[in-house]
């Protein structure tokens, strides 16, 4: 069975840092692009950041360059988002994704996703 679990939200104070994980299991994690996603209550899902297999294919949102960053482990199946100095405006649930190898900025900008895990919520707040 495909499955894809977040793990590592919380709540941080405003210039902390978190770590997400994605944990892929079902599926060989490198045959994918992957991605997180991120939406606050009541707004439409925002990509946040895509890679493929190769860090050139790499999308991040205006909102997070600069302060987060997308890695994979293929080896372990995992995904990761570190994310360091967070704002209020970061709060939101987050989720990673798969998608297809051929487009990055596609599967970040568009949504044009195959699998989303169930979300992790990650608060800013002091």
């Amino acid at each position: 069975q495909l499955r894809l679990v977040e793990s590592g939200g919380g709540l941080v104070q405003p210039g902390g840092s978190l770590r997400l994980s994605c944990a892929a299991s079902g599926f060989t994690l490198e045959t994918y692009a992957i991605g997180w996603f991120r939406q606050v209550s009541g707004k439409e899902h925002e990509g946040v950041s895509c890679v493929g297999n190769s860090a050139d294919e790499t999308y991040y949102a205006d909102s997070v360059k600069g302060r987060f960053t997308i890695t994979r482990d293929n080896a372990k199946n995992t995904m990761y988002l570190q994310m360091n100095s967070l704002k209020p405006e970061d709060t939101a649930v987050y989720y990673c994704a798969i998608g297809a190898l051929t487009n990055i900025r596609a599967m970040c900008v568009l949504k044009a996703t195959h699998y989303w895990g169930q979300g992790t919520q990650v608060t800013v707040s002091s």
